[in-house]
C-alpha cells in the first residue's frame, strides 16, 4: 500500500500538510517562529538545503522521494518529540546571525539581540569607546558574539555556571572566528572573574522564571535546561545576586542591560528603590531594564 504522503508532490503541498499537522497537535512556537507557517517553512527549507529567506521559487517544484521523506520524518519529529526546531536543525538564527544549539543550552531568543544590532544606541553613543563587554549566563554564546560584532574594539567575557553550556559557546566563537575577542569563563556569575576587570557595558539573560510559570511550561519549553530557566519563587533569585555585585565589576560609566521576560511585577515588587529605563524593541516591551553603575552603587 503506498504511503499516504506520495500525494505531496511539491514544497506547497508539504508545507500545507506540515502546518494542519502543527496546527491539529497543537504545538507551541516562540523558539525562533511564533507561528506554524514560519516554523513549517523553515524545517522544510532546511532539509532540502535551500535558502531559509526564498520560499515562493520553490513552492511549486516538485520533490524527490528521499527529498519528501526527509521533510515528512521532520515534520513529525517535531509533531512527536514537541522539540523546539533548532534542536532538530542544530542551529538558531538571531539578528540575522546562525549559531549552532542543542539541547545544552536554551534556543537563542532574547530580545536584547535587536539592542545590540543596534550598537544599544542611544545609551552607547560611540560603539568604538566601548572597550569591556561581559555577556553574563551566555549559554550559546550568542549574546556575547553579536555584542562583539556590534562594538569592534571590544574584548568580551561571556560567562556561564555550566560546562556544558560553555561547550555549545566556545564552539559558536569558533564558528564566526572570534576566539581573540571572546573568551568564554566557566563563572557562578561573578565568582571567577578577575577583580581587576571593569566593563562598559554588561549584558545577562538570566534564569528568571518564576516558580509557578516553570510547573506550567509547555512541553516545548521543557527540553530546554532547567538550569537556565528557574529563577526562584518570583524568578528574582539571580538577579538579586547580580544587581548586588555588578557594580564591583562595572566601569564609571558602565551599563546594565538585563532580560527579566515577563516578570516586570516581580522585578518592581523585589527592587521598589530602583528606578530603571524599561527598553523596548519590536518584539518585546518591559521585558528589559538598563541600569547605570551609579544607580546600583546607591
Amino acid at each position: 500500500m503506498a504511503s499516504p504522503h506520495t500525494e505531496l508532490l511539491t514544497l506547497r503541498d508539504l508545507l500545507r500538510w506540515a502546518i494542519s499537522r502543527f496546527q491539529a497537535a497543537g504545538l507551541v512556537f516562540g523558539h525562533g517562529s511564533d507561528n506554524a507557517w514560519d516554523e513549517a517553512a523553515y524545517l522544510l527549507l532546511h532539509s532540502l538545503h535551500l535558502p531559509l529567506d526564498t520560499l515562493d521559487p520553490f513552492l511549486d517544484a516538485r520533490l524527490l522521494e528521499r527529498e519528501r521523506q526527509r521533510c515528512v520524518d521532520l515534520i513529525h519529529e517535531r509533531v512527536n518529540s514537541r522539540k523546539p526546531a533548532a534542536y532538530l536543525t542544530g542551529e538558531a538564527w538571531l539578528q540575522g546571525v546562525r549559531f549552532l544549539v542543542d539541547e545544552r543550552v536554551i534556543v537563542p531568543r532574547s530580545p536584547i539581540a535587536e539592542l545590540l544590532s543596534e550598537n544599544l544606541a542611544p545609551w552607547l553613543p560611540d560603539p568604538q569607546a566601548v572597550h569591556e563587554v561581559l555577556d553574563l549566563c551566555t549559554g550559546s554564546g550568542c549574546l556575547a558574539i553579536l555584542a562583539a560584532k556590534a562594538f569592534g574594539e571590544a574584548q568580551v567575557d561571556a560567562t556561564d555556571v555550566s560546562a556544558d553550556a560553555l561547550a555549545v559557546a566556545q564552539s559558536n566563537i569558533e564558528l564566526h572566528a572570534l576566539q581573540g575577542r571572546v573568551t568564554a569563563l566557566r563563572s557562578d556569575l561573578f565568582s571567577r572573574l578577575p577583580e581587576d576587570r571593569r566593563y562598559d557595558l554588561i549584558v545577562c539573560n538570566p534564569p528568571y522564571v518564576n516558580t509557578h510559570s516553570m510547573a506550567e511550561l509547555p512541553a516545548e519549553y521543557r527540553h530546554e535546561p532547567s538550569l537556565a530557566l528557574a529563577g526562584g519563587v518570583d524568578g528574582m533569585d539571580l538577579v538579586r545576586k547580580i544587581l548586588a555585585q555588578a557594580p564591583r565589576f562595572m566601569a564609571a560609566k558602565g551599563l546594565l542591560v538585563l532580560e527579566v521576560g515577563h516578570e516586570q511585577e516581580h522585578f518592581e515588587q523585589a527592587f521598589p528603590e530602583l528606578e530603571p529605563i524599561w527598553l523596548s524593541t519590536d518584539t518585546a516591551s518591559d521585558q528589559i531594564v538598563l541600569l547605570r553603575r551609579a544607580q546600583l552603587s546607591e
